[in-house]
């Protein structure tokens, strides 16, 4: 009998988290870290023992899909890891980025609490730089390509497909045997928008019995890239224009380089007034660096536009701030500058403090080009908070805010029930990484448009697959 554990991703977005058993196999699908209101499940111990997961099958390096696997290898897995080459690389930097904000915040609240004499009451970070070197220097990973198939163990095989989500994404196909018949599951990671800037389209899903699906959007439709880009076009020039700051918190791995993207061809074509585009996070520099990289996997336009010095998206407006010093520099600055900083949901980094220095003033603009969650400071901010603390300081938010989806990595309604509608053979439809009120409204449309039942899978759930 073929299982399932969830154990994350259920009724929320982040925390991606399945284990899939056949035959005494445990294949994990994805470990990764909760954000937002659920953050402190991160502190909980896994409730399987690591030593027993066999495999981990990553889909893509966003932290909510790949977060806790240094903390999965510190307590005992000793398994293979797969995942796709530009993935392991984005993995690298995603993972000793997160360590190192862990590590520094440990610091500082140590500090704090040794003066009130509770130091040994602090929890510890969840992991620290070695674990994240140990998770890639004594784990053996291997890297499968795009569409070749591959034997797991006896018995089980598997596929990676393009998700054309971020660089390196890929839904997966599982294939085990059962009872003398072969059977096919989907693990579907997050699926692309298929909005052409960075990614090439979303691969389709030829057949497959079972599937887990993402459901970020599963309640909602983006509006047209055309009509996206014009409206981030209109509130740059607006907002520069009238001499304010435009702060665009943004994911470092695939929003940054689409937005860097339609900077380059608005500075190209005109379009751009003058001013200076600072992308103000280390990790977006380092991602950047390995798009570069994977040029031959970007989109048509993407390697048209290959400079002769290999870079893809740099222009003349562009700085890269990677120091603190650099990033305070910013500061100094009074208009007319364009701040690309992370966290991308502001729960943390750079971006908050060019919020404490800039929110208050109505001449400057936010603009939101990823998705919220709940509990975040970026979700308070777009639900209308009119004040907001940052370091204990309580700011007026006096900058117009604008959140733009149609740039979202995340395939929307129409997008998911598409690819769905393509996969033969469908009989079970497992609903994940989205919050419940989508995946209820999900769940209703897939049945209305394809007839098809959907679970929502809830925490810690077993399923039974025939």
């Amino acid at each position: 009998m073929a299982i399932v554990r969830s154990y994350g991703a259920t009724k929320e977005v982040t925390g991606s988290c399945h284990v899939f058993e056949v035959g005494g196999v445990k294949i994990m699908i994805d470990c990764g870290m909760f954000q937002g209101e659920d953050e402190d499940k991160n502190e909980d111990a896994f409730y399987f023992d690591p030593a027993s997961i066999d495999y981990l099958l990553i889909t893509h390096a966003h932290l909510d899909h790949v977060g806790r696997i240094p903390k999965l290898v510190k307590e005992g897995f000793k398994g293979k890891i797969y995942a796709t080459s530009a993935t392991m690389d984005l993995a690298q930097i995603i993972l000793m980025d997160s360590a190192k904000i862990m590590s520094e915040d440990f610091q500082t609240r140590y500090k704090k609490a040794l003066r009130k004499g509770r130091e040994t009451k602090l929890k510890k970070p969840l992991y620290e730089p070695l674990d994240v070197e140990k998770t890639f220097q004594t784990i053996e990973w291997t890297n499968p390509e795009y569409d070749k198939y591959y034997d797991l163990c006896e018995g089980v095989s598997f596929v990676y497909r393009n998700a054309g989500h971020i660089l390196g994404s890929a839904f997966i196909e599982l294939s085990y045997m059962q009872d003398s018949d072969s059977h096919t599951i989907v693990f579907s990671g997050d699926i692309g928008n298929d909005n052409g800037l960075v990614m090439p389209n979303l691969n389709k899903c030829d057949a497959s019995q079972a599937l887990y699906v993402e459901t970020t959007y599963g309640n909602r439709e983006h509006q047209p890239i055309d009509l996206t880009i014009k409206e981030f076009k209109d509130v740059i020039v607006e907002t520069l224009n009238n001499h304010g700051n435009v702060l665009i918190p943004s994911f470092a791995v695939e929003r940054t380089q689409e937005l860097l993207c339609i900077l380059r061809s608005m500075y190209e074509s005109g379009e751009l007034p003058k001013c200076k585009v600072f992308l103000d996070s280390p990790m977006a520099t380092k991602a950047t660096t390995v798009y570069r990289s994977y040029a031959d996997e970007l989109t048509n336009k993407c390697q048209e536009n290959v400079k002769e010095d290999g870079s893809v998206f740099n222009f003349d407006s562009l700085v890269y701030t990677e120091t603190p010093e650099a990033s305070k520099g910013i500061n100094d600055i009074k208009s007319r500058a364009i701040i690309i900083a992370g966290s991308g949901m502001c729960n943390g980094g750079r971006i908050t403090h060019h919020f404490k220095h800039r929110i208050w003033d109505k001449r400057n603009a936010v603009v939101f080009v990823g998705f919220q969650a709940a509990g975040t400071l970026g979700r308070e901010i777009v639900e209308g908070a009119k004040w907001i603390n940052i370091f204990g300081e309580d700011i007026i938010v006096k900058a117009s805010i604008h959140t733009i989806n149609g740039l979202s990595a995340h395939a929307d309604q129409d997008g998911i029930l598409a690819w769905i509608r393509k996969i033969k053979d469908l009989k079970k439809v497992f609903l994940v990484h989205g919050e419940e009120e989508s995946q209820k409204v999900f769940k209703n449309v897939l049945k209305e448009k394809l007839n098809l039942d959907a679970h929502i899978v809830g925490f810690k759930e077993k399923i039974l697959l025939d």
